[in-house]
């Protein structure tokens, strides 16, 4: 917004009400904003819910200059040691992840992650980012992974983006989680010397580009998601790979 000035304030949702804040911004992201849709999302009340998130923490960037102080940042995280709460990940919906069930390490999920249109291309992401590596720090995770989303069912027009991220950032074996088949889609669906690189990243999502600018990969194949008019990749981050120069940036990050 022209002319104002945020006063954030980053924390952890700490009762129902922080929760519905988180879901009263997903509301107005994924389902006013981009279309999507699911069961259990509330259209009267405007909230965007699943059943997954009573058992997740809830990261809200608030900013408290703006009335009634609303959410204008929020992040979905669910630690290994969280998982038999629900008994199982979101992710597992899209993506077969044994390979990082099996590995023993420390694991983290993320999801539902958005931003308020109006904070888009300033410093709410990097907010949010510090807040999620001071939680990564806290719980001294070893792995982030989580699927993010081109708007969009139809991967002819994502062609070009997809087989970037196929051809140059597709995870090693050891962290290669794949889509499920039902709803498996090639990501190889130009070969890597006919894509245009400057274009195919212009029109990859930015919290996708942030992933890999933090020497993330992508698990092979996408998932296409009809409800959420979405076309999901899963994104993996080995913290130990994470360039010290991004670790640096994001340090000063404080999380209540």
């Amino acid at each position: 917004m022209a002319g104002h000035r945020p006063d954030f304030e980053l924390r952890l949702a700490r009762n129902e009400a922080d929760i519905r804040a988180a879901q009263r911004l997903r509301y107005e992201v994924f389902v006013a904003e981009l279309g999507g849709d699911g069961v259990l999302v509330d259209h009267e009340a405007r909230l965007e819910c699943d059943a997954f998130d009573a058992h997740y923490d809830h990261l809200l960037l608030i900013d408290k200059a703006r009335p009634g102080a609303p959410a204008v940042g929020v992040y979905r995280l669910m630690r290994d040691d969280m998982v038999q709460q629900v008994g199982r990940y979101y992710s597992e919906s899209e993506y077969d992840l044994s390979v990082l069930k099996a590995s023993g390490r420390r694991l983290l999920e993320l999801g539902r992650s958005c931003v308020h249109r109006d904070y888009r291309g300033g410093a709410a992401l990097m907010h949010l980012w510090r807040g999620l590596l001071a939680y990564v720090e806290r719980h001294r995770i070893d792995v982030m992974f989580g699927v993010a989303s081109f708007h969009g069912t139809d991967p002819a027009p994502l062609a070009q983006p997809l087989s970037l991220l196929h051809h140059g950032h597709l995870a090693p074996p050891e962290l290669r989680v794949r889509a499920l088949p039902d709803h498996f889609q090639r990501m190889d669906l130009v070969p890597a010397a006919g894509i245009d690189r400057v274009e195919a990243m212009r029109a990859v999502p930015a919290l996708i580009k942030a992933y890999i600018r933090l020497g993330g990969f992508v698990g092979e194949g996408a998932f296409i998601d009809a409800p959420f008019n979405t076309t999901d990749v899963c994104v993996v981050v080995d913290i130990a790979r994470v360039p010290a120069k991004s670790r640096a940036m994001y340090a000063r990050g404080d999380l209540a």
